[in-house]
C-alpha cells in the first residue's frame, strides 16, 4: 500500500474521504491507482487538471465507500462495488456497518490486485467471471432459514458470510479451529486465489508445474475436507504446508499460499513506501527470492516489535524451502499473465 499525500502535503490514507488538515474532499481513482483531492465545494469533484468526477454510489447511500467514477461514466458504482452480486439487507445500521467493513477488505484486495497488473474479468464474456455475495444467515439475523452459510468460491462466485465482519465471532471461529491467523482480508485473498486458480492455471499449461508442487486437484474435495477435520495433523506438516488448513487439499494449499504471497507482496510495498525496506524492483521486475527473503528479515521485526508491545506475532508461519517453491510459482504464474497482458495491450479491468 502506497504512501499517500493529499495536495497540502499532509499524509492521508487509503480509507479516507476528507483531510483533517486542509478539508479537502478526497477519493481513490482506481484507473490511476491514487488518491485524489479535491477543493471543498458543493457538487461534483473537480481535480486540479480539469477532470470531473463523482463518488461511487455507495458513498452517497451509505458512506461506505471512497472510490471515484469519472463523471458521465455509465456506472454509477466504482470498479470495486460493481463486482457485487448481493449484498445484504441494509436497514439496520448494524449490518451497514458489518457490510461496510467487508467492503472496505474487497477494495483493499482489489488495490493489490490492480498494482500487481492481475485481469479483474467482470464482463459476461470472462470465462470465469468474478463477483461477491455478501450473505446473512440464522447466526446473525433470524428471519433467514439458513443456519449457516459458507465463506468460499464456487466458478468465480465468492461468498463472505456476515458474520466474518463481527470481531468477536471470528476470534471465537479463530480459537476453536486453532487458526493462527483469521481476518476479513485474508478471507478475501484466501478465496480470490480459487478464482486465479481457475482463470490462470487449471485449463492452461500452469496445471503440471501446480500439480508435482500442491499435488492432483481433481482428489474429491467434501472427502479431502472431511478427512482433514476427522483425523490428527500431519507430523512436520509444516516443513511442506504455509497453514494447517492447507493440507486438507491441493487446491486449498494453493488458496492458502496465494493469500500469503498477497500478504508478503503487499506488506513489503508498504514498508518500501514507508521507507522501512528498500525497493524490490529491479529493471521492472521482482524477483520472487529476493522478495521472500526480504520479507523474512522483515517479519521478524515486526514479530519483535508486536512482542514488545504484548500482542501476538504480525507474522506466526515458517517459510521453508518447500513453500518457498510454491510461492515462486505462484510469482511466475501471476507474472507470466501480467507480461501477455502488457504485450497485448489489455487494459487492467
Amino acid at each position: 500500500m502506497k504512501d499517500f499525500q493529499c495536495e497540502c502535503g499532509n499524509r492521508i490514507f487509503f480509507f479516507n474521504n476528507r483531510c483533517l488538515s486542509c478539508e479537502r474532499r478526497l477519493g481513490f481513482d482506481p484507473n490511476l491507482l491514487i488518491m485524489r483531492a479535491f477543493p471543498k465545494t458543493d457538487g461534483w469533484l473537480r481535480s486540479d487538471s480539469g477532470e470531473d468526477f463523482n463518488y461511487c454510489q455507495n458513498y452517497y447511500d451509505f458512506n461506505a465507500c471512497n472510490w471515484l467514477v469519472k463523471k458521465g461514466s455509465k456506472n454509477r458504482y466504482c470498479l470495486s462495488c460493481r463486482l457485487n452480486k448481493t449484498v445484504p439487507d441494509l436497514v439496520s445500521a448494524e449490518n451497514i456497518n458489518r457490510w461496510s467493513k467487508l467492503e472496505a477488505a474487497k477494495r483493499h484486495l482489489i488495490y493489490s490486485l490492480l498494482s500487481l497488473g492481475l485481469p479483474i474479468q467482470s464482463d459476461k464474456h470472462a470465462p470465469v467471471r468474478l463477483a461477491f455475495a455478501f450473505l446473512e444467515d440464522a447466526r446473525t439475523n433470524p428471519n433467514y432459514a439458513e443456519s449457516f452459510v459458507a465463506t468460499g468460491h464456487s466458478s468465480g462466485l465468492i461468498t463472505i458470510n456476515l458474520a466474518e465482519a463481527d470481531d468477536a465471532y471470528r476470534e471465537r471461529v479463530k480459537e476453536e479451529l486453532g487458526e493462527h491467523y483469521r481476518t476479513i482480508l485474508g478471507h478475501f485473498r484466501h478465496e480470490i486465489g480459487h478464482y486465479y486458480y481457475e482463470m490462470l492455471v487449471a485449463r492452461t499449461s500452469w496445471r503440471a508445474p501446480f500439480e508435482a508442487l500442491f499435488g492432483n486437484p481433481q482428489l474429491d474435495y467434501q472427502q479431502a475436507l472431511k478427512a482433514h477435520y476427522q483425523q490428527p495433523q500431519m507430523e512436520n506438516w509444516q516443513s511442506a504446508y504455509i497453514s494447517s488448513y492447507a493440507q486438507s487439499h491441493p487446491l486449498e494449499d494453493w488458496a492458502e499460499t496465494w493469500a500469503h504471497y498477497l500478504h508478503i507482496l503487499d506488506t513489503l510495498d508498504t514498508a518500501i513506501h514507508f521507507k522501512l525496506v528498500e525497493p524490490l524492483q529491479k529493471n521492472g521486475r521482482v524477483d520472487a527470492g529476493e522478495a521472500i527473503e526480504q520479507w523474512l528479515a522483515l517479519s521478524v521485526k515486526l514479530n519483535a516489535l508486536n512482542r514488545s508491545m504484548g500482542l501476538p506475532d504480525a507474522y506466526p508461519f515458517v517459510i521453508t524451502p518447500k513453500i518457498t517453491e510454491k510461492l515462486k510459482l505462484i510469482h511466475r504464474v501471476i507474472e507470466h499473465q501480467t507480461t501477455a497482458m502488457v504485450a497485448t495491450g489489455q487494459r487492467l479491468q
